[in-house]
């Protein structure tokens, strides 16, 4: 099943994605949930009967005739996840550092948290940072939880999964306040996060699709194509570590609930590594198998960048 959020005239609504168009749920059952995330929250039967609905003959939106919005605007929480592909990380690694001959058993995830403002949706514009000349890409599957998770096994984590999205976590990988900045510790790690934080720095779509249509999270091949050139293609084969498992480690980090999205890293092929960051005005296409393409477009830059305590 695909659950999509869109807009149909002025009003914002949630449905299921048919061969027939779109069925609105809040029409066909006035008195259950209104949005996506209420369906999430309600739990498992709550779905069902959506199944069911989407099954029924009834009246059907066309997708011409509405704008999609990212399947969960504002979700509860945003979680990353740096450098979950091997190969991501031998073509970032300025340091020198080697990744172990078997990263699952000799290092662990490194989770981060986004804003809920970073989310975009399907086919918007990505506004350009004020404070960063050089924006980056990022093609990753992403995780949407559908029941409380704490403290659970690999081996239970499929069971919180509602569905999967795609996301693309694009990145400020310069910024600028760095320039004449006296350094300190962790300036870097802290200028990478804020390379993650940019308004619509996060497009999420076209929509959820549910667990039990994806079967296998760990073969689904992966491809982002910048003005239909292709720039990233892998598959969430290569993962370090799983998805089961990246949801066993966050929950017992933070307590996980219906509508966290967990993005779970990005395969090699990245603009900071290729050199090619992207330009202002290109257009950045995200496909992953089983869920479908993500589309938007790259703002172009500001005519002056943040100069911040400026006197």
């Amino acid at each position: 099943m695909k659950l999509a959020t869109y807009v149909h005239g002025r009003a914002e609504s949630f449905g299921v994605v048919t061969d027939e168009g779109l069925l609105d749920v809040p029409a066909a059952w006035p008195d259950g949930p209104k949005c996506l995330l209420a369906a999430l929250q309600a739990g498992a039967d709550v779905l069902d009967r959506i199944a069911r609905l989407a099954g029924q003959a009834g009246e059907r939106i066309a997708m011409e005739a509405v704008s999609l919005r990212a399947p969960l605007p504002a979700p509860p929480k945003l979680i990353g996840l740096a450098v979950n592909y091997a190969e991501h990380h031998r073509e970032c690694d300025r340091g020198g550092s080697e990744l172990p001959d078997d990263p699952r058993r000799h290092t662990t995830p490194r989770p981060f948290l986004m804003p809920a403002s970073a989310v975009a949706d399907p086919g918007a514009v990505i506004p350009w940072p004020p404070y960063s000349r050089d924006v980056d890409y990022e093609i990753e599957l992403a995780v949407v939880i559908g029941s409380r998770a704490k403290c659970i096994s690999p081996a239970d984590a499929r069971g919180c999964i509602a569905g999967y999205t795609i996301a693309n976590d694009v990145s400020a990988r310069t910024v600028t306040h760095a320039a004449g900045r006296s350094e300190r510790p962790k300036d870097g790690f802290f200028d990478w996060l804020h390379g993650k934080w940019s308004d619509g720095f996060c497009p999420l779509g076209p929509w959820l699709v549910t667990a039990d249509e994806i079967g296998d999270p760990q073969d689904l091949s992966l491809e982002l194509t910048v003005d239909g050139e292709v720039r990233q293609r892998s598959s969430t084969a290569h993962m370090i570590f799983t998805v089961n498992e990246l949801v066993s480690f966050l929950s017992h980090v933070m307590t996980l609930g219906p509508g966290d999205v967990i993005a779970t890293g990005t395969p090699s092929g990245v603009g900071m590594a290729t050199g090619r960051l992207l330009k202002g005005g290109e257009t950045i296409s995200c496909r992953i198998d089983g869920i479908g393409e993500l589309t938007n477009t790259l703002a172009m830059p500001p005519e002056t960048f943040y100069t911040p305590c400026a006197d």
